[in-house]
């Protein structure tokens, strides 16, 4: 069965937008590495709102230098041609993402940022879309460049596909992916994956 629905995460795949993640955890204090909206999650109300200041400040900022990964705009063009159902699930803020989105000139028919779905790798925002489009999960595919997405990706039952680009072979190798896209720009083995992507391997 082709994949007629992608389902892509936003920053860090469509999006570069420059984020310290690591300075954001040092100004809230948070170890090295740890999640942080889950870190967030679990703060006291004084904690998280400060700490959500510090998240909203550096996302904002991000959705102000963000530009867009090389082929992304030739390779939605070309996805819109084939008749092929675009959307973002992000982790990102829906005002950042709309901000975000806007500036670069990205439509989307579905945006479901953290205030619209459990964040990923709850997979509960991929179901919500394909049952939006109407759409099997086998039909549809999650496309992210972080382990998160391709967790949720199989939680929900869709094909995933790793946007490898910035990411080690260890790391592509040890999430699992169905399919690795290692760049926009040179798509071609992808669109044969996506005719026939039970075929297709990293």
């Amino acid at each position: 069965m082709s994949i007629r629905g992608l389902i892509f995460d936003l920053d860090g795949t469509l999006v570069d937008s420059s984020l310290d993640f690591e300075q954001m955890r040092r100004e809230m204090g948070l170890p090295p590495e740890s999640p942080l909206l889950e870190s967030l999650a679990k703060m006291s109300a004084a904690d998280a709102e400060r700490c959500h200041a510090i998240l909203q400040r550096h996302e904002g900022a991000g959705a102000e230098r963000a530009v867009l990964m090389p082929g992304v705009a030739a390779f939605l063009t070309e996805a819109a041609t084939r008749g092929i159902r675009c959307a973002v699930f992000t982790r990102n803020g829906r005002e950042v993402a709309r901000r975000t989105l806007e500036r670069l000139g990205l439509r989307f028919e579905i945006v479901v940022a953290r205030e619209d779905a459990p964040i990923k790798p709850d997979p509960a925002g991929i179901r919500a879309i394909c049952k939006s489009w109407e759409l099997s999960p086998d039909e549809v595919a999650m496309v992210g460049d972080y382990r998160f997405d391709i967790i949720a990706g199989r939680q929900a039952g869709v094909k995933t596909v790793c946007y490898a680009a910035r990411r080690t072979a260890a790391e592509v190798e040890s999430w699992g992916a169905d399919f690795c896209l290692a760049c926009f720009s040179a798509p071609e083995t992808f669109w044969k994956w996506a005719r026939h992507p039970r075929v297709g391997s990293i």
